[in-house]
């Protein structure tokens, strides 16, 4: 989906991804919110698969091509035309839902797909409709703004840890969305960089969630963090470094993800987008520090102890060491930058740093 520069290419390979989605979040059958979730997301999303694809079907007919590349200097020859603000409009209503931007986020919390939708998003628009530059960045704009102050103020007043890291991941949908609006070379690296990071963060925090859940306890609230630190030391300084990488704190990769983000849109000229995310971020670090707080003060007593499972431990390790290695050593994320922007047509800008 991502390396796809067709439109019908991208569509089967979103719709690919999606059926995956809709049976992992339903995967767990004597669940009710499993089952809740996969409904809801089933549902909301065949809908949201619907409005992308009349958008695309639009663009098809207005360009009698399917092929970005084709279809670039066709839009790039004529004036504005209303129908294409409307495809637009479309597409990003389908692309928003994947990528839980508000207002089309309300499933997020039940159920997050991940990232791999923005790469369908930097395709379409960069390359695709770069006549519609000022049409769609002030759309993403008002979307990453909204998105970003939505999902962290949602998350300052959830007990629920995963629900929390639910609101938080809309607020990163905001974030990266920073990169799009940029549009420039580093704006696409950057927005891969952070991609690529934030998942090494999510993957570490869902795996100490696991870690803490028993037979009769689920272990996603705030309560079963408490004391963690006194009863597994090394799933607490885990959880403490991917809740600072998520708020931006360095040496962590998160911070250098948010650094590329930020500086990409102030050299594009978004200094007050980047002002916005930068406290944005501040914000979000009072949810993260409060978890911190649960598991190196509260009493121990009231907490969860976790399993050790071999294979957990072996994802949590992982995640530690890329949440450290990628902030003390960017060298990697930039190669890493370089390599998916290439697919995505982009001219490597992090080469120049090394």
């Amino acid at each position: 989906m991502a390396g796809g520069i067709d439109l019908i290419t991208i569509f089967i390979g979103l719709e690919t991804m999606a059926v995956s989605f809709y049976i992992l979040a339903g995967f767990i059958k004597p669940s009710q919110r499993s089952n809740e979730a996969a409904v809801k997301y089933f549902l909301l999303g065949a809908f949201s698969l619907g409005v992308l694809l009349y958008g695309m079907s639009l663009m098809y007919g207005l360009s009698g091509t399917t092929n970005l590349r084709v279809m670039a200097p066709l839009f790039a020859g004529q004036e504005t035309d209303k129908r294409l603000v409307l495809a637009v409009i479309l597409v990003v209503a389908g692309v928003g839902f994947k990528i839980a931007a508000v207002p089309f986020h309300m499933w997020a919390p039940d159920v997050y797909e991940g990232a791999a939708s923005f790469a369908m998003l930097l395709r379409i628009f960069v390359e695709g409709l770069p006549v519609m530059n000022a049409d769609w960045r002030l759309l993403f704009e008002a979307l990453a703004i909204v998105t970003m102050t939505v999902g962290n103020v949602a998350a300052l007043t959830q007990s629920n840890v995963k629900r929390m890291l639910a609101y938080s991941s809309i607020a990163h949908a905001g974030y990266v969305l920073i990169g799009v609006v940029a549009g420039t070379p580093r704006g696409i690296e950057a927005t891969l960089i952070y991609l690529f990071v934030y998942s090494f963060m999510q993957l570490g925090a869902f795996t100490v969630i696991v870690m803490l859940r028993r037979q009769d306890v689920i272990g996603d609230e705030l309560k079963d963090f408490s004391g963690l630190y006194f009863r597994h030391p090394f799933a607490a300084f885990a959880m403490l470094l991917f809740m600072l990488s998520l708020g931006g704190i360095p040496p962590t990769a998160g911070f250098m993800g948010k650094f590329w983000l930020f500086g990409a849109a102030i050299d594009a000229g978004y200094v007050w987008l980047a002002l916005i995310g930068v406290l944005n971020s501040a914000i979000s670090l009072y949810y993260y520090i409060r978890i911190v707080v649960f598991m190196y003060v509260k009493d121990e007593a009231l907490g969860s102890t976790p399993k050790a499972v071999p294979t957990l431990a072996l994802a949590l390790g992982v995640a530690v060491v890329a949440t450290l290695l990628l902030g003390i050593y960017p060298p990697l994320l930039f190669r890493v930058a370089e390599a998916s922007a290439r697919t995505l047509g982009a001219a490597p800008f992090t080469a120049a740093l090394r």
